[in-house]
């Protein structure tokens, strides 16, 4: 008997699939230390970025079961 495998659950909350296909994620360095931070520097953060084509393979993986 093979065993269904399980999504992983920590990639099923930090990446979104878009109709197309592509994996969208959240951008880094807007977690704390934020007050320092220019505001420009924060509104360019801000909003999905997509991920990288060499890792979209990967995430897939774990994303589908």
């Amino acid at each position: 008997m093979g065993n269904k495998m399980k999504s992983h659950s920590g990639a099923k909350k930090r990446f979104k699939k878009t109709a197309t296909g592509k994996i969208r994620r959240r951008s880094k360095n807007l977690n704390h230390f934020n007050e320092k931070m220019s505001s420009r520097r924060k509104r360019r953060l801000n909003g999905p970025q997509l991920v990288a084509k060499a890792d979209e393979k990967r995430i897939n993986e774990m994303l589908s079961s």
